[in-house]
């Protein structure tokens, strides 16, 4: 089992992008921020993580639209959105000690698999000075809206679901599958396209 679980490990991380190495030896990584890295390495050590105070980054990634921050295990890095320099500063070390709060429940957690906001990083983030942090921001960040072209009925309840994109494979109703057939896939629930104007 466990030789299974590994070979399904390794196919799954070669479909992850590819991200960048954050190996400290290799120099800096493209837009990264070299002050709120170092407070990132402070507190490392402070809290006595070693491997995470070595190879912690902070970089600026302006790609991101509505997220306000990400943290990439086992990279250890944290990628945060530019437009928080738009905002007073307290929400960019917020949103700092809050993605640096999920390294530190991965590093904590080595190969034991944890929530991402479970307790272990509601643990983290106490004592990182934000005890009750919110597993989602709520500052004003741009949402894209995309219309939804195609809609879906579900046969037996009715109830329609609306998507951006075209659905290419066969799929059932889930509510009514969980009801009628423990879960199973059922033909009877299989959803029919509905035509838009």
């Amino acid at each position: 089992m466990s030789r299974w679980l590994r070979q399904l490990d390794l196919r799954w991380n070669a479909w992850l992008p590819a991200k960048p190495s954050t190996d400290p030896e290799k120099g800096l990584l493209p837009h990264e921020d070299t002050g709120l890295t170092a407070w990132c390495q402070e507190t490392a050590k402070a809290l006595d993580l070693p491997e995470l105070a070595r190879r912690v980054r902070v970089t600026w990634n302006a790609r991101m639209q509505t997220t306000a921050g990400r943290a990439w295990w086992p990279d250890r890095l944290i990628e945060m959105n530019p437009k928080l320099k738009d905002f007073a500063p307290e929400e960019l070390w917020r949103t700092l000690r809050h993605e640096l709060a999920h390294l530190i429940a991965y590093e904590r957690s080595g190969r034991r698999r944890i929530e991402p906001h479970g307790p272990e990083w509601r643990a983290a983030c106490a004592e990182l000075g934000i005890p009750h942090e919110q597993p989602y921001h709520s500052l004003p960040l741009k949402r894209r809206r995309m219309k939804r072209n195609f809609a879906y009925t579900c046969p037996w309840c009715l109830e329609t679901f609306r998507r951006v994109r075209r659905i290419r494979r066969v799929v059932a109703c889930y509510n009514c599958c969980r009801k009628h057939s423990e879960g199973a896939f059922d033909p009877r629930f299989r959803l029919v396209e509905e035509k838009l104007n």
